[in-house]
């Protein structure tokens, strides 16, 4: 396994990083330890979480992921991990906080405290935006819209609540989620203007075929000198080739959950998948490999 250090913080970690929005409900919990010793055992030490997950999402699973990590976490210790977790952004999810998820300074002070309990540890490495608070074109959304527009807590007070978790130890560094280049650097922009610590990562969806980030962003994250965590670089599971032709694999993600990842079952999107698994096949690759090849070539 290979190791980076994140520019602007002192976390060194693996090449790959282990996912875990499945836990609580399409994976169980023994599944889910089953998947933290082996990742261990192959030398991963990153390993990233959500208050929302599992996916899909709602009241009766919410915060089940990192109680489950908690508990492996409890056992095991956490010496020579980097754990990162996320405030969820406003809107979505109504029953996260009763509702009150305007990222204001209480709610994520709020927010690093339950994972902070649920997980079973003193301070969070990286603690992430899950998604802006204003109105950004995300999951599968394509253009802005103005007329979305909605008032809520600015930049400044969203960096001033990140900047005073830093200060009291409940974590280490803070970074941002599905964001746009602008959000990027006015999120830097500000927390420069404040003389408090910047953003040191955007987690963006990036595959072979979801490529938004090497526009402006990636121009962004170059100037800004942060780091990209690629999530969802087999699209869903889409470039593994294992919805081919339309089927549909038992306890398969799509098979179990018909309503996610719709944009990545779009027909353009099924013809870009088919036309990658023949070009691994010519290469004597697997579809993962190649996926997952250009995703770290990037």
């Amino acid at each position: 396994m290979k190791y980076r250090t994140l520019p602007g913080s002192e976390l060194n970690v693996s090449e790959v990083c282990l996912g875990t929005m499945t836990w609580g409900e399409q994976n169980s919990e023994p599944d889910a330890h089953a998947q933290l010793d082996y990742a261990v055992a192959q030398g991963i030490n990153f390993i990233d979480t959500a208050e929302m997950y599992p996916v899909p999402p709602n009241a009766k699973t919410q915060g089940r992921t990192e109680t489950i990590l908690g508990r492996w976490l409890a056992l095991r210790g956490r010496e020579g991990l980097v754990i990162a977790s996320k405030v969820a952004g406003p809107g979505r999810r109504d029953w996260i906080r009763g509702g009150r998820t305007d990222l204001t300074r209480e709610v994520i002070a709020e927010a690093a405290d339950t994972s902070l309990a649920r997980l079973q540890i003193d301070h969070i490495d990286l603690f992430q935006i899950h998604w802006p608070q204003r109105n950004v074109p995300n999951f599968g959304a394509t253009a802005f819209d103005p007329a979305k527009e909605k008032p809520g807590p600015s930049i400044y007070e969203q960096v001033e609540g990140m900047a005073g978790l830093i200060d009291a130890g409940k974590i280490r560094y803070y970074g941002l989620s599905n964001e746009s280049a602008w959000g990027v650097c006015e999120f830097r922009r500000v927390a420069r203007e404040l003389g408090v610590p910047g953003p040191v990562t955007i987690q963006n969806s990036y595959s072979l075929v979801s490529r938004n980030v090497d526009n402006d962003l990636a121009e962004a994250l170059f100037r800004e000198q942060m780091s990209l965590l690629a999530y969802s670089p087999l699209a869903a599971g889409m470039l593994s080739g294992k919805y081919l032709g339309g089927a549909q694999p038992p306890d398969a993600r799509f098979t179990l959950f018909d309503d996610l990842g719709v944009r990545f079952r779009k027909p353009i999107v099924r013809e870009a998948v088919a036309a990658y698994v023949a070009l691994a096949k010519k290469r004597d690759l697997s579809p993962v490999q190649l996926a997952l090849g250009y995703v770290k070539s990037r």
